[in-house]
């Protein structure tokens, strides 16, 4: 292939954001329809291109491209490049990546048609495009950081576009810290495969943990580990912040305060899903560490359930969405760490549909209860919204793992893989994603039935005027319902137990679980109708049936219930006290520490003794001198003559010792 469309992929949308953004910063912005006709065309000749890739790695024969595009710098032997490395993994990502920004890109025009932010709004979300494509088309770290670190500031001044609100510029602000605390991590992560991989270049360093895979190091406090468990556990700390695992989860429901189009965006195919993308590109390194896998599966199994647990008690339509993010991204960790890391991206691949068609589909609720977002205000919407009433329920099958949807060949394939794991941690994962099932299903259906079956819980005013979205709207909604239903069953035989990531992810035969299960494949019906006799079915069905007689037979019980757990409810409305230990405890204490040596340090002791103390006793010298000259004569007479008899003093002391 000619790599100049490589190239022109992530160029594109980068030249939209700017041809569109910069005149804003002049104050001159150019025309609404100007702005997302340029960003939207951008964004749509990039995903052709991205297609076009896809088709040509898979079917077309494509040779895995791997080159340098710019040399910023050469020190002591290591190039820092700008460079791409496409492959199958890669290809299938950009047009993912693509694909659901093109949605998102469209369904802005209807969504943000009044704000007077609109030409800065689509120069942000094309940067981000062009920040996530430069991300996971990298072939190198020095570029991987820069995707990494440029898809977090565009989030922070995504997640506050509305900077006149209060808590916009405080969720964006927490989003900008935490994952700065798990950054850190990453950078240190980089900074030992430099120091011990002698490069920052993928396939060199692959090529290097290959050759020292029994490399140990001792770590102060810490004992021996291998550089690959080094290396491993200090990635994995960044891809926590930067797909908000437990405990750097915190950023991630607060991101709700931003435009519900680039919720969509963040929590769909980009930002959260880099973490994915970077364990499983990292899998020759993660291979050589058991240690760092079973962090990841324990850490993701944490995740999916209890985040899950959290997204029942949610009355906030778009956090309930936000919470499955959580649960979902806890999913794909468990499956890395499993060494399924197909499966793993291959529940980021459904998962970015099904997920982008729900914040989607919420946001056209939203629009139509004039920006109302609590459940507890709307029922019985789908009388009026058909469209997104269907679309919406296509979505919520697709995630709790409906047989036939494509959300269920991707979450069943991870819980059969872990289950057959035998890695440390794998039966507690195990256990923790099974039970997830349930958790999904009753909190899907839940905001499912509270918002389109019941009664209208509206006021009358604005009962009169529900209608479905415009076409803007609902095209978007509708083009991402069809791989929400249908890419699933096409794709898991190529994806899990064929060979379409072929070199792009490594795994040892001892820790090839799907291998192990694809022996026993037999097409995508046979992995159906096995699914039905497994727990997952029955237990997704239960959670069905529990939200229905909840929330549209006895819509009383709910309140019963939470007075009489009162204890859980509170725990899991306060989310277990993370942002009361983050804000109150961490936060606090600094801001505590900083008080204190601001009193006794700065006020204290700079100010009040070095400072203000040298002045103070200066002035109080000065004014014990200022009172011996009082001008009268007398006391001048009566200070000689004791100051004669002073001197008297001491001289006849002084000779007396001379002559003794």
């Amino acid at each position: 292939m000619n790599p100049n469309i490589y190239l022109w992929i992530p160029l594109l949308p980068l030249i939209g954001a700017l041809v569109v953004g910069l005149p804003s910063w002049f104050g001159r912005p150019i025309r609404r329809p100007l702005a997302h006709w340029i960003t939207i065309l951008s964004v749509a000749v990039s995903c052709a291109l991205s297609l076009y890739v896809l088709y040509q790695h898979y079917w077309g024969g494509a040779e895995t491209y791997n080159g340098a595009v710019y040399t910023w710098a050469v020190a002591d032997g290591i190039r820092f490049e700008v460079g791409f490395l496409v492959d199958r993994l890669t290809a299938m990502m950009m047009a993912v990546v693509t694909f659901v920004s093109l949605m998102v890109h469209i369904y802005t025009i209807g969504y943000m048609q009044d704000d007077p932010g609109y030409q800065r709004f689509f120069s942000y979300i094309a940067l981000f495009t062009f920040s996530m494509l430069m991300l996971v088309m990298a072939n190198n770290f020095m570029q991987l950081f820069f995707g990494w670190e440029a898809v977090g500031l565009v989030s922070y001044l995504l997640i506050g576009f509305w900077y006149q609100r209060p808590t916009a510029i405080f969720a964006n602000l927490k989003a900008f810290l935490v994952n700065r605390v798990g950054d850190f991590g990453f950078v240190l992560g980089i900074a030992a495969v430099l120091a011990y991989y002698g490069s920052i270049d993928y396939a060199e360093v692959f090529q290097a943990a290959a050759a020292q895979d029994n490399a140990v190091i001792a770590i102060p406090g810490l004992g021996e580990m291998t550089v690959a468990t080094l290396v491993g556990v200090l990635l994995f700390i960044g891809a926590m912040g930067k797909s908000a695992q437990v405990p750097l989860h915190v950023w991630l429901p607060d991101s709700m305060e931003g435009p519900t189009p680039i919720s969509a965006l963040i929590h769909a195919a980009t930002m959260v899903t880099a973490g994915i993308f970077m364990v499983a590109r990292m899998s020759p390194i993660y291979e050589l560490s058991d240690a760092a896998l079973s962090l990841v599966m324990l850490i993701g199994a944490v995740t999916a359930f209890f985040m899950g647990l959290v997204g029942i008690v949610q009355n906030d339509i778009k956090r309930v969405v936000a919470y499955s993010t959580l649960s979902q991204l806890g999913y794909m960790f468990v499956a890395l760490g499993a060494s399924a890391y197909a499966a793993g991206v291959f529940h980021l691949m459904t998962h970015a549909f099904f997920k982008a068609l729900l914040f989607l589909g919420a946001g056209s609720v939203i629009i139509a209860m004039h920006h109302e977002q609590d459940m507890t205000k709307m029922g019985g919407l789908r009388k009026h919204m058909p469209i997104t009433h269907w679309t919406m329920l296509i979505a919520t099958l697709a995630l709790i793992g409906t047989p036939f949807f494509s959300g269920f060949y991707s979450k069943d394939a991870i819980i059969e893989a872990v289950g057959a794991s035998d890695r440390f941690g794998a039966t507690i994962a195990y256990w923790a994603v099974l039970l997830g099932v349930f958790v999904t299903s009753l909190y899907s259906f839940r905001l499912y039935f509270m918002v389109f079956w019941g009664e209208e819980r509206m006021g009358h005013e604005l009962r009169k005027d529900l209608r479905e979205s415009p076409a803007v709207v609902t095209v978007p909604l509708i083009l991402l319902a069809i791989p929400s239903v249908l890419i699933g069953w096409f794709t898991i035989g190529p994806m899990l137990f064929g060979d379409f990531f072929a070199d792009s992810i490594r795994v040892l035969p001892q820790n090839d679980v799907l291998g192990r299960m694809g022996e026993h494949w037999t097409g995508p019906l046979g992995f159906t109708l096995h699914g039905l006799l497994t727990p997952t079915f029955w237990l997704a069905l239960a959670g069905v049936i529990v939200a229905w007689f909840l929330y549209v037979k006895q819509p009383g019980l709910p309140e019963v219930i939470r007075q009489r757990a009162r204890l859980l409810y509170t725990i899991l409305d306060n989310k277990y006290g993370f942002d009361a230990l983050y804000i109150k405890g961490f936060a606090g204490l600094g801001r505590g520490l900083g008080n204190l040596l601001w009193r006794v340090g700065d006020a204290g002791l700079i100010d009040g003794v070095l400072v203000n103390g040298t002045a103070r006793t200066i002035g109080r010298v000065a004014a014990a001198i200022r009172g011996s000259q009082s001008g009268y004569l007398y006391h001048y007479a009566f200070a000689m003559i004791i100051g004669l008899l002073l001197l008297l003093t001491y001289f006849i002391g002084t000779w007396q010792g001379w002559f003794a």
